[in-house]
């Protein structure tokens, strides 16, 4: 069958009220939180593939109590014993507060209703949920009745419902769902629910609730709107009367249907978290609370911890929340793009700056903290469609490294390329030891351990220089001290650059006492950048320019930081240092063992086992100085077995233990 002939077979079951009206049109938002009804243990549960156990279901109705739900249905009594069981556990284990109201379902015959009576009786405030099909579809093909006898059977039940509840004592409320509301005739439905409430005769402290279901969602959420203010405006004993929306989701409309439906005069919801319930779910609670929080109304329902009542919904329900789910998602305020990245962290930093209480951030609708997310691990992450601004604003967040505006299209660029290379995600412990290596750590030609000064016609230097495994000592003059060090590089390189640009600040995270410095030189035309870190700016400073020269010096030489396949080994051991072998590095490049055994040791001047080493000594001084975790976890980290032979090979490396690296590294 081509599109056009299925399209054929189908044709909308929709009623618009026999007068149409759209004052909800009018309201742009919604001002005052709904009543709350979570269905999850009723709804939610009926839908789930293995229901939950007993003690599952006690343990999520805490959970919701918990998160501040007041009317909580806990079943169908009447259905099955294990329902039955739950209603009187929650009740004998008086695990009810004074101020929660359960909700109980039934069906307009009597044993059952009578059997729903036993079930609550005893609990502090119950809901007794009465419904009955209205439908044309379930009038003409199951019930086979016509309308008067089904509004028969909703006023014989609501008759029940009074009788019984006289004869019980508690404390007891009415509902009453004509089920498939939205398939039914509208002015049919309100003749149903009113004779319904000529029956009950609601007064002001005894409401009764009359509950709209979309039973099957079967029209554009407007539609459901007009529908409900029809309801609204022409029920009687309206003020004493509870308007209520249950919607279901199967046209993907849930949360606009029951938004519109608010609008349109209804007051409470009954919905689910993230959606659970028959067929594509109830109405999401999750998403419409918070939608309401993004609009500055408090919606009373503490989704602060959202991951942790995610993770119990999870093992309740065997259940998996999308990641995409709204709010609640793996992935929801997650920005890979860099443009975006980029807006996101100009927005906090201009948040920061301004002093702003209101919440304006670029991307991000909420503050993920108000959910229990975090902005390292949730929002900004980095792959290959990252951008300068992403992976500044990790190393600022994470690390206090807060990279010069002209450097950072350079670092961004040399991140990028990591996660290009290894298509994977990088964390924000592989981008920091990406700039460190490449920024920090950077001395394929020569360092300067040693400079002195004195004041003499300006600054006299006097350095250090440690190059092709040679001591020499060089002085010069200058400006100042970094000037005079700069003097003394250009005479012994005999080369020619200018000392573009310098900025240096605290280092924030770690030790405060630490400062972090950017050097940045010219030559023709191209930039060339390095870092340093010390409790001495000065000593930052010196490290930075020896970097930045490093750097221009390898481009110069042609060297190896120019082969892209040499980069791409690194890179492949960086990434799988726990367990890389030669045997790896030949399935992954296509080469035997000895050619890349030689061809490393002609790239770098060290052996494979060496750069492995290096890899992860490299990982473990970024835990040392980032984290409080044991040595013994951090050797295990590092692809260590055993901590006496890490322990060993640090301190061979290094000259101190990682105990006394950790030290100095927050003095």
């Amino acid at each position: 069958m081509n599109s056009a002939d299925i399209a054929a077979k189908y044709q909308k079951t929709y009623f618009m009220p026999p007068e149409v009206t759209y004052d909800w049109v009018k309201k742009d938002s919604i001002t005052k939180p709904p009543i709350w009804c979570s269905v999850d243990l009723r709804d939610g549960n009926q839908a789930l593939i293995d229901p939950m156990s007993l003690e599952d279901k006690l343990e999520f109705f805490k959970m919701l109590v918990k998160i501040g739900f007041k009317e909580i249905e806990v079943g169908f009594p009447a259905s099955s014993d294990t329902e039955y069981n739950f209603i009187r556990a929650l009740i004998e284990r008086n695990m009810i507060p004074e101020d929660v109201t359960i909700q109980v379902l039934t069906q307009a015959r009597e044993h059952i209703i009578r059997k729903t009576f036993e079930a609550v009786k005893g609990a502090p405030h119950a809901v007794i949920h009465l419904y009955n099909s209205t439908s044309v579809e379930q009038r003409e093909q199951v019930f086979k009745k016509d309308k008067e006898a089904i509004k028969k059977l909703a006023v014989d039940g609501a008759r029940m419902l009074k009788n019984l509840a006289d004869e019980t004592e508690g404390n007891f409320t009415f509902e009453y769902s004509p089920e498939s509301f939205s398939q039914t005739e509208v002015d049919y439905a309100l003749e149903v629910c009113n004779a319904v409430l000529d029956v009950w005769k609601p007064t002001a402290d005894r409401k009764a609730i009359i509950n709209l279901p979309t039973t099957v969602q079967v029209a554009m959420p407007h539609v459901f709107a007009c529908q409900v203010e029809y309801m609204h405006k022409h029920l009687k004993y309206r003020e004493n009367v509870v308007l209520s929306v249950h919607p279901h989701n199967d046209r993907g409309c849930g949360v606009a249907t029951s938004e519109l439906g608010v609008l349109a005069g209804a007051e409470e919801i009954e919905g689910t978290l993230f959606g659970n319930g028959e067929r594509t779910g109830n109405v999401d609670i999750v998403t419409l609370a918070m939608n309401l929080y993004s609009h500055g109304v408090d919606p009373q329902l503490d989704f602060s911890n959202l991951p942790e009542i995610r993770e119990k919904y999870e093992t309740f329900t065997r259940m998996k929340v999308g990641e995409r789910q709204p709010y609640a998602g793996d992935l929801v305020f997650s920005a890979f793009s860099g443009s975006h990245q980029d807006a996101i962290s100009k927005g906090m930093a201009w948040r920061e700056e301004k002093k702003l209480d209101k919440w304006t951030v670029p991307y991000l609708p909420i503050d993920p903290k108000d959910v229990g997310r975090t902005y390292e691990a949730d929002v900004i992450r980095i792959n290959s469609q990252s951008g300068k601004g992403g992976v500044a604003y990790i190393l600022k967040q994470s690390f206090g490294i807060n990279v010069p505006q002209q450097m950072r299209e350079q670092v961004g660029y040399m991140v990028k390329q990591v996660s290009d290379e290894e298509h994977k995600e990088l964390s924000p412990e592989w981008v920091h030891s990406i700039f460190t290596d490449n920024y920090v750590d950077f001395h394929p030609y020569f360092t300067i351990p040693e400079c002195h000064f004195k004041q003499v016609n300006g600054i006299f230097a006097e350095a250090v220089i440690l190059h092709n495994d040679s001591t020499r000592k060089v002085d010069a003059n200058g400006n100042g001290r970094l000037d005079a060090v700069s003097n003394i590089i250009k005479q012994y390189f005999d080369i020619s650059f200018e000392l573009t640009v310098y900025e240096e600040h605290a280092l924030s995270h770690g030790s405060s006492s630490k400062a972090m410095a950017y050097v940045g030189i010219t030559v023709d035309g191209s930039m060339f950048w390095g870092a340093g870190v010390d409790e001495d700016i000065i000593k930052a400073s010196i490290g930075a320019l020896v970097v930045a020269v490093n750097h221009y010096l390898a481009t110069k030489a042609d060297s190896h930081v120019k082969d892209e396949r040499y980069i791409a080994m690194l890179n492949f051991i960086q990434a799988n240092y726990k367990t890389v072998s030669l045997a790896d590095m030949a399935a992954q490049f296509n080469l035997t063992e000895p050619y890349i055994s030689k061809y490393i040791k002609e790239k770098s001047g060290k052996t494979f086992g060496e750069l492995v080493t290096n890899a992860k000594m490299k990982k473990a001084r970024t835990l040392l100085r980032n984290s409080i975790t044991t040595v013994e976890n951090i050797a295990i980290e590092a692809g260590y077995q055993n901590v006496e032979h890490f322990n060993r090979q640090f301190k061979k490396l290094y000259g101190m233990t990682p105990l006394e690296y950790r030290n100095s590294s927050t003095k």
